[in-house]
Formats: C-alpha cells, sequence, structure tokens
C-alpha cells in the first residue's frame, strides 16, 4: 500500500480524517483472503479491505476515492473506474462486497448512486474477485444487531471487531461503511462454515 496521499488517480489512499491531518493506516500480514467493501457513490466512494484467517480479521486499508469537482458525471465515473481499477490491483481482493442498493425517495440520488454501484460492480467483477452483495440494513443488523442503526455506531462497532478504535474515529463514514459490507461478509461465511 502508497504511503499517505499517494495517488490512485487522484484518489486519497489510507485513513482520511474529516478534522486532522491524515495518518496512514495498515497491518502487514499473511493474506489468505482479501475481502474489500466498497461504499459506492459518484463524488466519493468509500472503502475499507481486511485480510481475513478463519473468523479472525485485519485492518488491510481503509480510505476514500474522491472523485474531483467536476459536474460531468461521465468525468467522475470514469475516475472512479481508474481508481477503483489501481486499488483492486493494489489488494488483490478475492472478494468484493458492494453496497446494494435500497429504495430511495429522491429517485435522481437513486439512480446516481446506482451509476456509482455500475462502476464499483463492473471493476471488482474485471477483476475476476467473487463479488457480494448486502443492503445497508443487513450490514447494520449484522454489525450492531439493529437494522436501522445510526452510522456512528456502525463505525464504532467496526473499530471494536478491528481493534483500532484510536485511528478509526478520524475515518469518513464512507470508509467505515466500507470496512462494515467487508465484515459482514466475513461474519456471514464464518457462521455459514459453522453451518448455521
Amino acid at each position: 500500500m502508497p504511503a499517505f496521499g499517494a495517488g490512485l488517480g487522484g484518489a486519497t489512499v489510507g485513513l482520511v480524517s474529516d478534522m486532522a491531518a491524515p495518518e496512514s493506516h495498515s497491518v502487514r500480514t499473511s493474506r489468505p483472503e482479501v475481502v474489500l467493501g466498497i461504499d459506492p457513490g459518484t463524488r466519493v466512494v468509500g472503502y475499507g479491505a481486511v485480510a481475513r484467517r478463519g473468523s479472525q480479521c485485519a485492518l488491510l486499508a481503509a480510505g476514500v476515492i474522491r472523485a474531483g469537482g467536476s459536474s460531468e458525471i461521465a468525468t467522475r465515473l470514469g475516475h472512479i473506474r481508474q481508481s477503483l481499477d489501481e486499488l483492486l490491483r493494489k489488494l488483490n481482493p478475492q472478494v468484493v462486497v458492494v453496497e446494494k442498493a435500497f429504495a430511495h425517495q429522491n429517485i435522481a440520488s437513486a439512480l446516481r448512486i446506482g451509476e456509482g454501484r455500475g462502476v464499483a460492480l463492473a471493476c471488482a467483477s474485471t477483476h475476476g474477485a467473487l463479488v457480494h452483495e448486502f443492503t445497508p440494513a443487513e450490514v447494520k443488523k449484522a454489525l450492531t444487531g439493529n437494522g436501522s442503526a445510526d452510522k456512528s455506531i456502525v463505525a464504532r462497532c467496526v473499530a471494536l471487531e478491528l481493534g483500532s478504535e484510536e485511528g478509526m474515529h478520524k475515518l469518513r463514514h464512507d470508509a467505515t461503511d466500507g470496512l462494515a459490507l467487508a465484515l459482514t461478509w466475513v461474519r456471514r461465511q464464518h457462521l455459514q462454515n459453522l453451518g448455521l
């Protein structure tokens, strides 16, 4: 993983803080399986990767990809595609989990989110990863026990599960949502392996 601030086609890599200077945060482990969660968007895409061994996970990478200030949707989506391709090459995940579309009151927002999801799904599939999708409610339920939990509660559960509370409070919710997606897949796999 490059040092913080190294570009993924202009994307930010590493932990991102809305308040303080960003810090790099990575864990070196033998990586039998890398699971990458992607919280899609057309301006900001959150991602979080964990290294999985059985039911145990270690934080591998987390951050956001910023599409830049262009008002042209095609330009933003192109930038996101290039950045996701580079991220996928660097992390080489075996599994990519993308947030599933959900009912949205604002039709225009729902369509834009769908465009971002399409880019994320296509990139993951092109790189040969196993692709899964979860709704926000499924992720919240898996991590907190409450399908309507607030994002800050989800972020805290992610931090507790990864044992990284100190660094996690600096992450944007987009990044912790990416980590939450990855952890949800790991939990479901563990339960499935136990026959539950």
